[in-house]
């Protein structure tokens, strides 16, 4: 296929219009992507991802009920008087810097059904051009680069880029799982095929997809033409895949770094813990507890010490 747009991406899509149903009961009336690493809603980690990787707008997919989450990045002036009066200058950054990140859009999702919907929602603020997605359970670790790797290697050959990571064999089958094409140059791979949460006999690798897309405007037209999958919904996956067998060129970018993952209950623990241990304010004094929290459990025959 030939005449594919190699422009960079300078736009991102976070779908966040799911019910979080693995969150309940809190998420009955606070949306998942608003539960905080500390004090910062997790969505704000992944919309500064976007912001430090030049994606200046950023279209946040919602349904109905969590509209909390765009409300959380615009201006509250009479909370920010409040803390002007009062003379604080921290409080005071700290609410204004989620909505000086980006500029903010919205696309609403009427209904559930599927990742590839929610894409498919943002075709008018794509306006044609590349359109890079976001997955607002996963956070990539300030410290390590994969984002900017994809927007290159987009702008380099154009069509798919999918963030990949090694995973072991035996759990292949709870993930998208591509198919290579060719060697690994550096940290890219072409894949010729994509496969949903295959049999661990049947996978054609052990690289994993994970929650980074950049997308050409062809994906829309392919998302109109594949059928329901899995579950019913509308599966990017799927997408992908065609454009993969019509000829559009389609690469992943393997990513060896830290990454968080806040989609069920223990992972989203782990990276409150993780990411406090780094908090400019508490990391160093939860650290030092966190020490002797886990010695005292180790010499109280693994039962919870008293705090």
């Amino acid at each position: 296929m030939t005449g594919l747009s190699r422009r960079r991406a300078v736009k991102a899509l976070i779908p966040a219009a799911g019910r979080g149903t693995r969150f309940l009961p809190v998420t009955k009336s606070v949306p998942k992507e608003l539960l905080p690493i500390v004090s910062t809603p997790a969505i704000e980690f992944v919309v500064d991802e976007a912001a430090r990787n030049g994606l200046a707008d950023v279209a946040l997919v919602l349904s109905e009920g969590k509209q909390s989450i765009a409300t959380y990045f615009a201006p509250n002036p009479e909370l920010e008087a409040v803390l002007e009066a009062k003379g604080d200058a921290v409080g005071l950054a700290a609410v204004r810097r989620a909505g000086q990140l980006v500029r903010i859009h919205q696309a609403i999702q009427e209904s559930p059904r599927g990742l590839g919907d929610a894409v498919g929602c943002g075709e008018r603020f794509a306006g044609g051009d590349p359109l890079a997605v976001l997955l607002p359970d996963d956070l990539i670790d300030d410290r390590d680069e994969l984002l900017g790797r994809m927007l290159d290697v987009q702008q380099e050959h154009g069509g798919v880029v999918i963030g990949l990571i090694e995973v072991a064999h035996r759990d292949i089958g709870k993930y998208g799982v591509v198919a290579p094409a060719g060697a690994i140059v550096g940290d890219v791979i072409p894949v010729s095929d994509l496969v949903e949460k295959p049999h661990p006999d049947e996978a054609p690798s052990d690289l994993a997809v994970v929650g980074r897309y950049v997308l050409p405007p062809e994906i829309f037209d392919a998302l109109r033409r594949i059928d329901p999958g899995a579950g019913g919904e509308i599966q990017l996956t799927d997408a992908m895949r065609l454009l993969a067998h019509e000829g559009v060129p389609v690469h992943g970018v393997i990513f060896r770094g830290r990454r968080y993952d806040t989609g069920d209950r223990l992972d989203y623990l782990r990276a409150v813990v993780q990411l406090a241990t780094r908090h400019p304010a508490v990391g160093p004094d939860f650290t030092a507890w966190l020490r002797e929290y886990v010695h005292d459990m180790d010499h109280t025959n693994g039962s919870a010490p008293r705090d």
